[in-house]
């Protein structure tokens, strides 16, 4: 969800330039920074963010200034020549000589620069700005979607690994349950010998390990997620948060396989699956 736009523009004797940036984010997140006087533009920043994006924190700054080469308004400040003129007189009093007019124009406040703008070229102006606004977002925009399309086969190959890592966990999950059943089979032995009705209660026991240790539903569910991830990255349009769901279940079914674990292949398999799902979460972070 990270990127850049840009948008420049003119109207008058006036130029702007938009830069529009946006980094990740859960939720969408607009903040604008304007010229003062054109607080509209913010408003029109955050529907024009909204009708482009789902999430993301975008910043947009507008900066509006004369263009090159018009000239700017000047006025004199008369209460501050009044002031230096009060000044200078008590000076040539004291036998200084008399000021020029040159050199009361340049003391500092005497000449000002007029940048008041009227009702009419605001309202053209701000008209401007916001197709310049849709421009930079547009561009932004474009940016993010071109980082969407470089992570999908970075999302795949994540994706690979899990259904790899998977069906690893399908055969050691087979392996275990044998495991149990010649663990169990040796134990029987040693402990029901000459204990009346005992051999029946081992074996109930063993029914309930063997049960609670049977992960055969969490691993469909990994590869039904998997299936599910795949047609998302597949899909145009906005599908970060969806994916955020998945990697959550993603995280649920490896917790689960791991809790669930007889044996140290097995463990080993579900921290492996962990660690990609997380490196797979860190990277949805990034799509939109």
């Amino acid at each position: 969800m990270t990127g850049f736009g840009r948008a420049d523009g003119q109207s008058g004797e006036w130029a702007w330039s938009i830069e529009a940036r946006s980094v990740n984010g859960r939720n969408l997140e607009v903040r604008t920074k304007s010229p003062p006087g054109f607080d509209a533009l913010d408003r029109a920043a955050r529907e024009l963010a909204q009708a482009r994006f789902q999430r993301g924190q975008v910043g947009v700054t507008i900066q509006l200034k004369r263009a090159e080469g018009a000239a700017a308004q000047v006025r004199v400040n008369t209460e501050m020549l009044t002031a230096y003129l009060a000044r200078t007189r008590w000076l040539m009093e004291q036998g200084s000589a008399p000021p020029t007019a040159d050199g009361l124009l340049a003391l500092r406040g005497v000449l000002e620069t007029a940048d008041e703008i009227g009702a009419d070229a605001q309202a053209a102006l701000e008209a401007g700005m916001t197709t310049d606004l849709g421009a930079a977002l547009d561009a932004l925009k474009a940016a993010r979607e071109d980082e969407g399309a470089r992570l999908a086969p970075l999302l795949g190959g994540f994706l690979d690994r899990i259904a790899e890592l998977t069906r690893a966990a399908r055969g050691e999950a087979e392996a275990q349950t044998i495991a149990i059943r010649e663990r169990f089979a040796r134990r029987v032995g040693e402990l029901t010998d000459g204990a009346d009705g005992l051999e029946e209660r081992v074996f109930q026991e063993a029914a309930m390990l063997a049960a609670r240790a049977d992960v055969r539903e969490e691993l469909d569910r990994l590869d039904a997620h998997t299936a599910s991830a795949r047609d998302l990255i597949a899909q145009a349009g906005a599908v970060g948060r969806r994916l955020d769901f998945l990697t959550q279940e993603f995280m649920r079914e490896a917790n689960t396989l791991c809790s669930k674990a007889a044996t140290i292949a097995l463990t080993g398999l579900g921290l492996d699956l962990k660690a990609v799902i997380e490196q797979f979460r860190e990277q949805v972070q990034n799509v939109e």
